[in-house]
C-alpha cells in the first residue's frame, strides 16, 4: 500500500491540496513574482517550467518518494508548492521541503500554517518518526525559518548535491522528533495567534 495517501489539509489562512496541473496557470504567476528562480541558494522553476515541474514531482509521487501539494489561499488561488518527500515508508520518515512561495505570502501565517498543518498529519495521522528539513548551508532565510519552527540541527551534508549550475552544495539537514512535536506544536500555535 502506497504511504502517505494523498490528503487535503485544510487550515485557516491555508489549504494543502494535492498539486495537479490545474495549478500551473496560479504557479507561474507566483514564481514570477519576485524573480524567485533566480536566488542561487534555492530551486524555484522558472514560470515556464511549472508545468514541467508539476509533472516532476507527480512522478515521484508514482514511484512512491514525494507527496507534493498546491499551497491555495482562503480564495482557491495556488501561490506555492510544498512536499512530503524522501519518503521512508518502512521506518515512517518523511522530509517536508521543495517549499516556495510567492513574494507576497512568505513571512506570512500561510507558511507557518502550512507548516503546522503538515507536521500534524506527520506525527498524528502518519505516526512518523521523524520529519526532516534541508536546506542548502548558505540558505540563512531558510534555515533561520526552520530553527523557528524548533527543529534540531543533525548536521550539515559536506558536497552532498549539485545546484543547478553545477556547483557543489552543502545541505545543512535538521529534524523533529514526536517527543519534541507537543512544543513545537505549541510554538506554532502561539505565532498563528500573534497578531502580525
Amino acid at each position: 500500500m502506497t504511504w502517505p495517501l494523498p490528503v487535503t489539509l485544510t487550515g485557516q489562512y491555508a489549504t494543502l491540496t494535492p498539486l495537479s496541473q490545474e495549478h500551473a496557470a496560479d504557479l507561474a504567476e507566483a514564481a514570477n513574482e519576485g524573480d524567485l528562480w533566480k536566488a542561487w541558494y534555492t530551486t524555484v522553476p522558472k514560470p515556464s517550467e511549472i508545468p514541467a515541474e508539476i509533472d516532476r514531482r507527480l512522478g515521484l509521487q508514482k514511484s512512491g518518494s514525494m507527496l507534493p501539494f498546491a499551497v491555495l489561499t482562503p480564495d482557491g488561488k495556488a501561490v506555492g508548492m510544498t512536499t512530503y518527500m524522501n519518503i521512508d515508508a518502512t521506518y515512517k520518515r518523511v522530509e517536508i521541503g521543495s517549499t516556495w512561495y510567492r513574494k507576497a505570502v512568505q513571512r506570512t501565517r500561510v507558511n507557518t500554517e502550512c507548516k503546522r498543518m503538515l507536521l500534524t498529519h506527520a506525527f498524528e495521522e502518519l505516526q512518523c518518526i521523524a520529519v526532516e528539513f534541508r536546506t542548502h548551508f548558505m540558505n540563512r532565510q531558510s534555515r533561520a525559518a526552520i530553527e523557528r519552527l524548533g527543529a534540531k540541527l543533525d548536521g550539515v551534508l559536506r558536497s552532498h548535491m549539485r545546484t543547478t549550475d553545477g556547483s557543489l552544495r552543502d545541505t545543512a539537514v535538521y529534524s523533529i522528533l514526536p517527543h519534541e512535536w507537543p512544543t513545537v506544536r505549541a510554538g506554532l500555535e502561539f505565532k498563528l495567534a500573534e497578531d502580525r
